[in-house]
């Protein structure tokens, strides 16, 4: 992988090591992007701590010792003991140069592919997706086109909700009214699921014939399982067709809702009981794993087996769990879900470690999340109250974003102004959430995520499309020709910040693959956008002497391919005209 971080600690270490003899492997000799020069090394503070010896002497001696070569150009020691290091330019070249003649620009493919599983999405049966589903959606998808692309083998699991007490009240519901067949469409469903939600609160003898409808629904009866497959087929048709939208990778065979795992649940329970692990507890049979306490310091349990002989949730993660495992040869499991089931996670998580269902070399990662907040600061809503239709959400993204090229394109025909409509406001919200540390609620303003600056979509989006413009300019017949001969030469100040931004791009999308963080990718993307402006407007391009046009139409068209290529990741397009 191109990392002149990684070549820079390495030169750095060895300095370390002969200027003070052996060093502990467990001393980070870190070297990061700097202010000051090109990158910065803070050895020398924690080193000289353990040596008990002024910082700044430290930092002397290694410099003193460090091999510059042809990497480092020079190395001086400032403020209280860091090392600035600055690179020789051919060395900066020669590196986009190996980045260019790469197809996968730089970005190695991992030595150690593992079977990765990413639970995501999960919408509900018969129920319309909304914004709450939106996180869970495109951070996975996310996170799924990262892994793929760093080598790792994907299964994709989309965890619908399709078990349980809520469908128990549907399908009551529906076969009170008579709907033995099930409804049209998702919307009317939600009609009678909210119908059902009021019954089932308010009457209880319709409550208590919900839960045995969810019991015959477990114990395989026909009448209730024939108008349950109706509800998925209306489901499924309906997800695909917003997934569609979206440019969600999710297909329907990815579908492994809560139902698959139901011939699992009792065997589970049984193991569980058997290990010790389970217990009765006020009628329902529960683990309490250690570590986990109320407020009132008592044990939380994790229940397995409700009262009424259903199952409940926990049991279904824990099936899922081993099944994912011992069927699917998961080494690494990823459930991005929001961060107000940590706990239940963390407790899943641990009782799967005691059952010996997900062994030490099994990473379980809860890929937590905040919520999308409106601008009152609360949970996002509609006007009527209610939860905002993903639908809507994207009806009204493209429209908006219509509106902007019809006043700002004229050149684009009817359809290409559609299609590039469609691109922006779909990729305009996605982006708005990725750019976002995942963990923490945003919120939701329609004028900041379409703005054409700053941290946006389409800043990003334009960014391409100006690169585009001016590389047919220069002559070239597409992206895939620019950089086919001819030197890099890197000698203004404003074609060294964007070299140094697109050297690190390799580096960050390998990060996103261990540390889960889309917005560190977001944030490297704007940072290459940004330095390309800066670039575009300080170094005439198309004017610039041939050899310096040469190399300057290169630097930009590998700035396009990282643009193109990072949107992608993030699942989002990369328009060459706007």
């Amino acid at each position: 992988m191109i990392d002149p971080q990684t070549d820079l600690s390495t030169l750095v270490r060895h300095a370390v090591s002969a200027a003070f003899g052996a060093i502990p492997e467990s001393l980070e000799v870190a070297v990061r992007r700097s202010e000051h020069a090109d990158y910065q090394a803070d050895v020398a503070l924690a080193l000289a701590r353990s040596l008990r010896r002024n910082p700044r002497e430290v930092a002397t001696a290694i410099v003193d010792h460090l091999q510059r070569g042809d990497i480092i150009q020079t190395a001086v020691v400032s403020g209280p003991g860091f090392i600035n290091l600055t690179c020789h330019p051919e060395f900066l070249a020669t590196q986009l140069h190996r980045m260019i003649e790469d197809p996968r620009i730089g970005i190695e493919q991992t030595d150690t592919p593992q079977t990765v599983v990413v639970d995501y999405s999960s919408p509900n049966l018969a129920k319309e997706m909304h914004v709450g589903h939106l996180r869970s959606t495109i951070i996975g998808d996310c996170l799924v086109r990262t892994l793929e692309f760093l080598g790792h083998r994907i299964i994709r699991q989309n965890h619908i909700g399709d078990w349980g007490t809520p469908f128990g009240m549907l399908l009551e519901q529906m076969l009170d009214e008579g709907l033995h067949h099930g409804g049209d469409n998702v919307r009317e469903l939600s009609s009678f699921y909210r119908a059902a939600r009021l019954k089932f609160d308010s009457d209880p003898a319709f409550g208590d014939r919900a839960r045995a409808r969810v019991v015959l629904l477990q114990q395989g009866d026909a009448e209730t399982l024939l108008l349950w497959q109706r509800l998925l087929e209306v489901t499924t048709a309906y997800i695909r067709t917003l997934y569609e939208r979206l440019q969600v990778r999710l297909t329907d065979q990815d579908i492994a809702g809560e139902s698959r795992y139901n011939p699992l649940l009792e065997a589970v329970v049984s193991e569980l009981e058997a290990k010790g692990l389970a217990r009765s507890s006020e009628g329902a049979i529960c683990v309490f794993p250690p570590g986990f306490s109320g407020r009132d310091g008592n044990s939380l349990p994790l229940i397995v087996r409700k009262q009424d002989g259903g199952f409940g949730y926990a049991a279904t993660d824990l099936a899922a769990i081993k099944y994912r495992v011992d069927q699917l040869g998961a080494r690494r499991i990823l459930y991005v879900v929001g961060a107000t089931q940590s706990q239940h996670f963390a407790m899943v998580f641990e009782t799967a470690r005691l059952a010996g269902w997900a062994p030490a070399d099994v990473r379980l990662e809860h890929v937590a999340f905040g919520s999308v907040l409106g601008q009152d600061g609360k949970v996002l809503k509609s006007r009527a109250g209610e939860a905002v239709s993903l639908v809507a959400l994207i009806d009204e993204a493209v429209s908006r974003a219509r509106v902007i090229l019809d006043q700002g394109s004229a050149e684009l025909d009817e359809t290409e102004r559609s299609r590039i409509a469609q691109m922006v406001g779909v990729g305009a919200v996605k982006y708005a959430d990725l750019a976002n540390d995942r963990i923490r609620d945003y919120v939701f303003q329609w004028d900041r995520m379409l703005a054409f600056d700053g941290n946006t979509a389409p800043y990003l989006m334009y960014a391409h499309a100006r690169i585009s413009s001016l590389l047919r300019k220069g002559g070239a017949a597409g992206l895939a020709e620019v950089g086919d001969s001819g030197a890099i030469r890197i000698e203004a100040s404003a074609e060294r910040a964007l070299a140094l931004e697109l050297l690190e791009f390799p580096a960050t999308i390998a990060g996103v693959g261990e540390s889960l963080q889309p917005h560190r990718l977001c944030q490297r993307l704007f940072q290459i956008a940004t330095a390309f402006t800066r670039f575009y407007d300080a170094c005439p391009v198309l004017t610039a002497e041939p050899i310096v046009r040469t190399s300057r139409l290169r630097l930009s068209g590998l700035t396009a391919r990282v643009l193109a290529r990072g949107l992608d990741l993030l699942g989002i397009g990369a328009p060459e005209q706007m």
